[in-house]
């Protein structure tokens, strides 16, 4: 790979290699293979320095290559690029407007060219990278990329089809310890009396989660789970209820490995920090919220959806923005999951039971599609349909296939798409040739059609027969689901009297269950297995 060198300029200067962003096409843009990201940060303002190396190689003929990188405006916030050299051609020009630095490569050049670029830049950050003081006063700066913000303090192509490696190499007062992705492999005092950390990270990852963080911390090794180090990092005034609260990642991280596979991290470190989100999955040191430390162990369930993220949405990369249920859906129900082997299937029911409750009420739901490009502000994409709905879909494929079918194909999903990208076609196709089934029909509704079923069932007791009419309903507007139907019969003190499962393709359905005695009520769906509104009454 391609290593980082220091140059003689603005005090310490860095090479890098590679990424995509929005606004690229992923044929046109170049293959980003590395990032090395050196940075200057100070406790005297908010002004960081960066050299920035882009390893790369083209993949279409061109004459210049665009990266995304803001530009400082007239309030005073953004990057301002002083210099762009590449290792064979030397200085290049470029121009620098809004999010776009355009690099001029001096001729057009052929597709397979390699190209290691070097960015010098500084600016303050208008988002992305968070300077602040923390709840208890510390100054601190947190790495906060979601969804294409990196470019704001990083030139880069934010897209997370664009993977690759990175180092970060971060210059700070001695008294700030530093974390980012990968491993520390070097740290030392440079000439300037600041202390120089040098993070490297080996495996492929998207932008989103590419960050450092500095603040006065206090820092605990956890321990070791199958040779992977997990460590805690909370602010100093929070040490004794932050090692208790975030020593549960050693063992939510031995669930998930024994669960999906290999951790693909050389570490775990879950740090307390300044996130606009309750918490950032970033890649190997996941980001919580101030208020995540609580001393009463509240943020399991927390963790255990940011420990998900090293797997899906980190590693296993949606390669498209709309399709962002593969990273947070999968987070979600798997959570849940970590809650039924852990805490019981009823903590499981129960958690299902509300994202479901959630879902029917949302106007989201009711109106747009998990996967739906008509989104136009990613921000909104971080909605109850990638969520909730997202791992309600998966729910009701693990309730189709079986656990057995299910969880082999996910693994085998995760295994065919680790430090790659996918979308939900991809999903489809791994299930069903793990599982043996044509499943077009229930990704093509579940994933692409808004809303859900709605249904009315009104029976009957035929005391002569003893038998209960009973007659279910499609109450939506528009086109029908498909769908299977559990119905069950319940007696006084919820004896189980008999049950049926009704494929639901029409508008209605007449259902006759025979009885030994008239039911108390009639339950639809007794065991949770379907996203759907309504109930039985009786006539």
């Amino acid at each position: 790979m391609y290593r980082h060198r220091f140059l003689a300029l603005i005090g310490f200067l860095f090479l890098v290699l590679g990424g995509r962003a929005q606004g690229h096409s992923e044929d046109s843009s170049p293959d980003i293979l590395h990032y090395d990201f050196q940075i200057a940060i100070s406790d005297s303002n908010d002004v960081i320095h960066g050299a920035a190396g882009i390893k790369l190689i083209l993949r279409k003929p061109a004459d210049a290559v665009r990266l995304d990188l803001v530009a400082a405006a007239a309030a005073g916030k953004g990057m301002k690029v002083t210099g762009v050299r590449e290792a064979a051609l030397g200085d290049l020009k470029f121009s620098h407007a809004g999010e776009s630095l355009e690099i001029k490569l001096g001729k057009q050049l052929e597709p397979g060219a390699e190209l290691r670029i070097t960015v010098i830049y500084a600016g303050i950050p208008a988002d992305g990278l968070i300077i602040s003081k923390n709840e208890r006063d510390g100054r601190s700066f947190f790495g906060d990329n979601w969804p294409n913000r990196a470019h704001h303090w990083l030139p880069t192509i934010d897209h997370p089809a664009e993977k690759a490696t990175v180092d970060f190499i971060i210059s700070a007062p001695a008294h700030y310890e530093i974390v980012a992705n990968g491993t520390l492999v070097d740290q030392r005092v440079g000439p300037n009396g600041f202390q120089v950390s040098h993070w490297h990270n080996e495996e492929p990852l998207p932008t989103k989660v590419m960050v450092f963080g500095a603040a006065d911390f206090a820092i605990q090794n956890v321990g070791q789970v199958n040779g992977i180090p997990v460590s805690t990092w909370v602010f100093e005034k929070d040490e004794l209820n932050g090692f208790k609260d975030y020593a549960q990642g050693e063992k939510i991280l031995k669930w998930y490995i024994s669960q999906v596979g290999a951790y693909p991290w050389d570490k775990l470190a879950n740090v307390q920090s300044r996130t606009r989100y309750g918490g950032m999955e970033n890649a190997s040191c996941i980001f919580y919220a101030d208020n995540s430390v609580t001393g009463d162990g509240s943020c399991e369930a927390l963790m255990a959806h940011e420990i998900a993220h090293q797997w899906f949405g980190n590693s296993a990369s949606e390669r498209d923005w709309y399709h962002i249920w593969l990273s947070e859906g999968f987070a979600t129900y798997f959570t849940h999951v970590y809650f039924e082997q852990i805490h019981g299937s009823q903590a499981f029911l129960e958690r299902l039971s509300i994202d479901r409750r959630d879902i029917v009420s949302s106007p989201v739901a009711a109106k747009y599609a998990i996967v739906d490009p008509r989104i136009q502000d990613l921000n909104q994409l971080l909605n109850i349909n990638s969520y909730q709905k997202g791992g309600w879909v998966l729910h009701m494929l693990r309730c189709k296939l079986g656990d057995d079918l299910f969880f082999k194909g996910i693994r085998a999903y995760y295994a065919q798409y680790k430090f790659s990208n996918a979308l939900s076609e991809d999903l489809q196709k791994v299930m069903e040739l793990q599982s043996g089934q044509d499943l077009s029909a229930f990704f093509k509704q579940w994933l692409y059609r808004p809303a859900f079923p709605k249904v009315d069932a009104v029976w009957s007791w035929k005391k002569g027969k003893k038998q209960v009419a009973l007659t279910i309903t499609q109450t939506q507007a528009g086109e029908l689901w498909d769908f299977p139907l559990e119905i069950t019969a319940m007696g006084v003190d919820g004896k189980l009297l008999g049950g049926i499962t009704q494929e639901m393709h029409n508008k209605v359905h007449k259902v006759t269950l025979t009885l030994d005695e008239k039911p108390e009520k009639i339950v639809l769906d007794p065991q949770l297995k379907l996203l759907f509104q309504g109930k039985a009454h009786e006539k």
